[in-house]
């Protein structure tokens, strides 16, 4: 690592070995198909969001205090592994599919440092004032069993992505995309 500011950021981490997702940015896309689900409609909104050329790996849903929102890479590698925290709606031609993810962030009470990230990711036939509501129902629920005693839930931001196929079958997603990660060093 060549940054110090990094190394630094390491040593409130070395209590773990695992690597800690840094930089993410934020996508979505909708895409409809006659064929299939799997390498149709949900391929073609992998591709409407411009992460077609990736092995995608989900993530459960929570931030390190060092993840930081980037614009998306212009250039993704054919074949790249894409690691997410992603919301995926399957649906049949003319019922809505709509996926959403919602994130905020949490401060300490007293210091006001930053201590992390919840997201939620919800899907299925909603509308998006639907989806946006049980958005915001599932952080406050995380928040509130386990977080909200000594943490301060802000800068709640809330993605989605909806639409009705034409076609068979339709897929809308909305993802949360890492790019690098930080790697601790224990010392033993």
């Amino acid at each position: 690592m060549k940054n110090p500011q990094s190394v630094i950021l390491l040593q409130k981490y070395v209590s773990c070995a695992n690597r800690i997702p840094k930089d993410f940015f934020i996508t979505k896309g909708s895409g409809e198909s006659d064929i299939t689900i799997h390498a149709g409609s949900y391929h073609l909104a992998l591709k409407d969001a411009g992460i077609e050329k990736c092995n995608i790996i989900t993530y459960s849903s929570i931030l390190p205090a060092v993840a930081n929102e980037i614009e998306k890479p212009e250039v993704i590698t054919h074949g790249e592994v894409m690691e997410s925290i992603m919301a995926v709606a399957n649906s049949n031609s003319g019922e809505r599919a709509t996926a959403g993810i919602i994130l905020g962030w949490l401060y300490n009470k007293n210091t006001g440092e930053k201590y992390g990230g919840l997201v939620c990711e919800h899907n299925g036939n909603y509308t998006e004032e639907e989806i946006k509501e049980k958005l915001k129902l599932s952080i406050n629920e995380l928040y509130t069993n386990g977080y909200c005693e000594r943490y301060e839930l802000k800068d709640i931001k809330i993605i989605k992505e909806s639409f009705i196929p034409k076609k068979k079958y339709g897929t809308a997603i909305v993802s949360l995309c890492f790019t690098n990660h930080l790697y601790p060093i224990i010392s033993g």
